[in-house]
């Protein structure tokens, strides 16, 4: 398995975790649950969810396929991109929720969607028909 999948499914269980124990603060500290429920649900999501899709589809559609990745490039980019944009909107949430500047959620937030555009352009043209 490429040494970029392996982090994609590494990520996503540490993600996982991390998703998890705010999950279990925010009944811990109720009062402060509304600013973190956004935190717990991207890192669950994006961060579990996403980067297990990742890391498994990158592994396995191109064998399903006979092929290989179209750009193990955009693989590369695609995983820190994804990473930093996860990270700035876990980072913050907290600080739009209680009236700073959205200014930052809305540039990491359009990071994860950059990710997602990457991975869905190099999984169609990974597995288009030959």
């Amino acid at each position: 398995m490429e040494r970029v999948i392996v982090w994609y499914l590494r990520m996503s269980v540490i993600y996982f975790v991390l998703g998890v124990v705010i999950g279990f603060t925010l009944l811990l500290w109720p009062d402060e649950a509304l600013y973190y429920i956004p935190v717990h649900v991207h890192l669950n999501l994006l961060g579990f969810m996403s980067m297990m899709i990742y890391g498994v589809g990158y592994h396995i559609l191109p064998k399903f396929s006979g092929a290989f990745i179209h750009s193990p490039r955009i693989m590369n980019i695609q995983f820190w991109v994804a990473n930093a944009g996860l990270i700035g909107m876990a980072v913050s949430w907290p600080f739009m929720l209680r009236g700073e500047s959205g200014v930052p959620l809305i540039v990491f937030s359009f990071l994860s969607v950059v990710a997602a555009a990457l991975f869905a352009y190099n999984m169609i043209k990974t597995i288009k028909p030959a």
